[in-house]
């Protein structure tokens, strides 16, 4: 069994580690690696599989690879806002709007926003970029009240960060619960996020309330299975979310 793989393996990990290849910065191309070193690109792919499954580099395939930073700790603002997180982990984040409607709940919004069958909530529906790339496709519930703002703030200033511009408004998110699960994409996940149909995401679902603990959004996100990894660390005491820029295994 050739070793040469690892030896590149190796070699590219010093560079990470030494500052050759910084977060957010791009290795060499397959050809470029193959040629440098006289192997293959097999070799080469072999390489970059030993990199992506110790979380130094990302695992898609078809571009030079990009070098991931370490997970990162964040506060509640970063985990709840998209924007924020993005801006924590030197990516700069975008977003393409998809739709903002005004309609009833379906029974399981209804439930999780506290509300009764004959109110109305905001539906707004995004796909949001990092670095200008698709990663999640985002389906936020919002009470009524919360909604007619963010109509306001979609219409003032679109990719803008709703969620600071909510808090500057006045709007506090006190707590959050979240579910994360395993999905595969649904047609619609599939063409907003330019994937095949039955890819390979990463839900959560999330209800953030007041420091009333009053229901404020319901949020139903779905990153591209490569795009991030959620870590909880645990104790007696308290358990914490960090989400993170991170390759599937």
């Amino acid at each position: 069994m050739s070793t040469l793989y690892r030896r590149l393996a190796d070699e590219l990990r010093a560079g990470i580690a030494n500052g050759t290849y910084p977060p957010g910065s791009r290795l060499p191309s397959e050809s470029e690696l193959a040629e440098r070193h006289g192997a293959s690109r097999g070799t080469v792919r072999q390489a970059f599989t030993v990199l992506a499954a110790d979380g130094l580099i990302s695992s898609r395939k078809g571009t030079r690879r990009l070098v991931l930073g370490p997970a990162l700790r964040q506060s509640f603002s970063q985990l709840h806002s998209f924007s924020r997180w993005a801006a924590s982990i030197g990516e700069t984040s975008g977003v393409r709007m998809v739709e903002l409607v005004r309609r009833e709940p379906t029974d399981l919004e209804a439930e999780r926003l506290e509300l009764s069958a004959d109110t109305r909530i905001y539906h707004l529906t995004r796909v949001r970029l990092l670095s200008g790339r698709p990663v999640m496709v985002e389906r936020t519930a919002y009470v009524e009240r919360i909604g007619t703002l963010v109509g306001g703030i979609i219409a003032d200033a679109g990719d803008e960060s709703v969620t600071a511009r909510l808090e500057e408004l006045g709007v506090v998110f006190a707590h959050a619960e979240h579910t994360v699960s395993a999905i595969t994409a649904e047609a619609e996940d599939a063409r907003l996020l330019g994937v095949r149909p039955h890819s390979a995401l990463l839900r959560e679902l999330r209800r953030t309330t007041d420091p009333d603990n009053r229901p404020l959004e319901w949020s139903d996100d779905r990153y591209l299975g490569d795009a991030v990894a959620f870590t909880v660390h645990s104790s007696v005491r308290a358990s914490t979310l960090i989400r993170s820029s991170a390759p599937s295994r």
